[in-house]
């Protein structure tokens, strides 16, 4: 990969993951530099070459959503402007992925403002991970490369072997990822059905599906406050669940997450790096962090090399 003309760039929400990224990749890091002007706006300059370019620029849009959002924006715009051939946005964490579709009245799907906004910006296309709802692909009119993080969470709990596991989606949303997670590792499929009485706040209803002496894994895209990680788990545990076990990709983890987490008989929750972990999260003992520096860049070198990202799931 040292094509002078394939460069990889980061924003400033992960720079960790982008290192290891190009550290797989054998690249160097692209020079540029972040700051901020006495009034908050964000400034970007670009401190190299990037004429005729194949550009990707990895930005997870975690807390600070909003600041790292616009960090990538002027970023991408940067990139145009200094006549790059190509401009692929590489976003772990996609942000307003939750406010997909009008749930209710007068509401914005900012899922699709997101993804024009990238686009007029001067994106050529998007490498984005395990997005919230996969029809957000949909809401661009430019390719998007959608990659999954199950093929690191099954290695993981394949050589964990808790035996006859079960599977389960936290609710019916997450039922598609769930199944190829449960069919990965030839395990049964369980679903909690849950109603969610306003944002943030989930009440489990039913478990559809049987647990009774076996262990539990929960599947799910986000930890956020972790509400409903934990009443599903309590569920689980009601209905006969030995253990209960959780895999995210992403590991928000706001509010009182840790403590919620810290609190329940969860046994272990295993997360990527897709975004970077609060120093109260990184006390949890609970926790394991997996790298997807690896699925990144692989999915980085397919866009650079016009070859197969599907390859990357068989």
């Amino acid at each position: 990969m040292g094509d002078g003309k394939f460069k990889v760039f980061c924003g400033t929400a992960n720079a960790a993951l982008s290192h290891a990224i190009c550290e797989y990749l054998g690249v160097p890091l692209g020079k540029a530099e972040h700051g901020q002007f006495s009034d908050g706006e964000t400034r970007y300059q670009i401190l190299e070459n990037v004429r005729g370019a194949d550009v990707f620029v990895v930005q997870p849009c975690s807390h600070p959503v909003d600041h790292h959002l616009m960090q990538l924006l002027l970023m991408v715009d940067a990139f145009k402007r200094a006549s790059a051939w190509r401009i692929t946005p590489v976003i772990p964490y996609y942000p307003y992925a939750r406010q997909d579709r009008k749930d209710r009245p007068r509401v914005a799907i900012s899922a699709k403002l997101v993804a024009d906004l990238l686009a007029t910006a001067g994106a050529s296309r998007v490498l984005s991970l395990d997005l919230h709802a996969p029809q957000i692909q949909g809401y661009f009119n430019i390719p998007v490369d959608h990659l999954y993080a199950a093929p690191v969470m099954v290695e993981y709990f394949q050589k964990k072997k808790l035996g006859s596991i079960t599977v389960v989606s936290p609710d019916a949303g997450g039922v598609e990822r769930a199944r190829l997670f449960a069919k990965r590792i030839d395990a049964p499929l369980a679903i909690v059905d849950k109603r969610r009485i306003d944002v943030n706040v989930a009440e489990v209803m039913h478990l559809i599906g049987d647990v009774a002496g076996r262990p539990a894994l929960v599947i799910d895209d986000i930890i956020d406050t972790a509400g409903t990680l934990v009443k599903t788990a309590e569920a689980l545990l009601q209905n006969g669940a030995s253990s209960v076990y959780a895999a995210a990709t992403h590991a928000v983890l706001s509010g009182p997450a840790v403590e919620r987490i810290t609190k329940s008989k969860i046994e272990e929750v295993v997360v990527t790096d897709s975004v970077p972990l609060n120093c109260e999260a990184q006390k949890l003992q609970q926790l394991k962090v997996l790298s997807v520096a690896p699925l990144l860049a692989r999915g980085i070198q397919s866009i650079h090399e016009e070859t197969s990202i599907s390859e990357l799931f068989v």
